[in-house]
């Protein structure tokens, strides 16, 4: 008994160790090219491993008033299949009224496929699958606590995706919950709705998404989805360029990370960011600084002291005098938790999905984005980033300098979320 104590306590420690201080990856350029120059494109295709797909129409969606009866129309029209991954689905208003329409769909035919993460949709086990299930729908929980799967717990699926009849494709940051669409109530005060975006995506690239819906699919219960009710041929439908950039924690140089790396070093002129959880580590932290030394005009939004993660905000702002000394604008939105995540830069490229600018993005979590090649949809992201930037209050090196006598004392004691976040 003492020595399997010992065993036991080893372990834990072991676990400890691998969750918390497993060393990063030195990132960085062998050599900077320019996004402009004829051979990136066809280096960030192959670094990434990624098909690149012509001929695809995006349309941008503000906010979960926009973005939740589109995808809920786009849900009533099936009618082969419906694939579903999601971190978050909670139960509330808005879950009823996906699980309405989903169990609807499942009734009169449609396949209804749904993965959702163990512990993000955690209270969505109960009523909510039982009905689900009882109209036929397949639903599966991604990395359920088990005793053989221990070592994988901080693995989670953070991708928020929904494929209609593998012609229609939902991407971007939000899950299926109240918050996005209705005001809450947290410390007897009243929050406005999330700020968020998502979009709808038709033309080649769905087929690239369908397949990363599939792969978790399988993990889950071993089905290899095929056919074509999940992968019909798919006709061009508009102008814009893209490919999907999917990670997983199998690998701890993830495309993801890849991707926005290239695109910050290489840019020539601007990059825009918004994302809620921004901990750049110390290799990315570098690449922001050397391109703002090269007249990169970078700006980054983040929430302000709205934010449904306070200890991350502190573990952030504490590492922006390096930035800010560099001449990095960054904003905190005020307006209420922003939780967009979206990269442009030169107004030219643009990243669209679930990663967030912290190391549980890059190397924990499974993740997927759209990398998208197209001044429109650039334009267009652009204009929420200005009125987003509107409703943002501008942390000058002055202001951050003179944040709060206890913020300096608390700020070095969460660092180890610039690992785990």
């Amino acid at each position: 008994m003492f020595w399997l104590s010992v065993a036991g306590g080893i372990f834990l420690i072991w676990l400890v160790f691998v969750f918390l201080f497993t060393p990063g990856i030195n990132y960085r350029l062998a050599q900077r090219t320019s996004i402009h120059s004829p051979d990136f494109l066809y280096t960030l295709q192959s670094t990434c491993q990624a098909a690149l797909h012509h001929g695809n129409h995006v349309t941008v969606f503000t906010n979960g008033v926009a973005f939740y009866p589109a995808m809920l129309q786009a849900i009533s029209e099936a009618t082969r299949s419906i694939n579903m991954e999601l971190y978050i689905f909670q139960p509330g208003k808005i879950a009823n009224q996906f699980v309405a329409e989903l169990s609807a769909k499942a009734r009169q035919g449609v396949t209804v496929t749904i993965v959702v993460d163990a512990l993000g949709s955690l209270s969505l086990w109960g009523r909510p699958v039982s009905r689900l299930r009882k109209a036929g729908c397949r639903i599966e929980s991604y990395q359920r606590v088990r005793w053989y799967s221990l070592a994988r717990l901080n693995n989670r699926t953070h991708r928020e995706m929904l494929i209609i009849d593998g012609k229609v494709a939902f991407i971007g940051g939000a899950g299926i919950a109240d918050w996005w669409v209705y005001p809450s109530l947290k410390r007897l005060r009243w929050h406005k709705p999330w700020r968020d975006t998502m979009a709808r995506i038709e033309g080649p690239v769905v087929a690239a998404l369908q397949g990363v819906a599939a792969e978790n699919w399988v993990e889950c219960c071993g089905e290899i989805l095929t056919g074509p009710d999940y992968f019909p041929t798919l006709q061009p439908a508009g102008d814009t360029t893209a490919f999907v950039v999917k990670s997983s924690p199998s690998d701890r140089a993830t495309a993801s990370r890849v991707t926005f790396q290239m695109l910050m070093e290489a840019a020539d002129h601007s990059v825009h960011i918004s994302t809620p959880y921004f901990l750049p580590d110390r290799a990315l932290r570098r690449a922001l600084v050397e391109a703002a030394c090269r007249g990169v005009a970078i700006t980054v939004i983040v929430p302000g002291r709205k934010t449904d993660q306070q200890w991350v905000r502190l573990a952030s702002r504490r590492m922006w005098g390096q930035l800010l000394e560099a001449g990095i604008r960054i904003f905190e939105y005020r307006a209420t938790m922003t939780h967009a995540k979206v990269l442009v830069a030169d107004e030219r490229w643009s990243v669209l999905g679930t990663t967030n600018i912290d190391n549980r993005s890059f190397e924990h979590n499974d993740e997927v984005n759209v990398a998208m090649l197209d001044r429109r949809v650039a334009a267009r992201l652009l204009e929420d980033y200005v009125r987003d930037v509107a409703d943002s209050r501008e942390v000058t090196l002055e202001r951050w300098r003179r944040r709060p006598a206890w913020e300096k004392i608390v700020g070095p004691f969460v660092w180890i979320l610039e690992r785990q976040q």
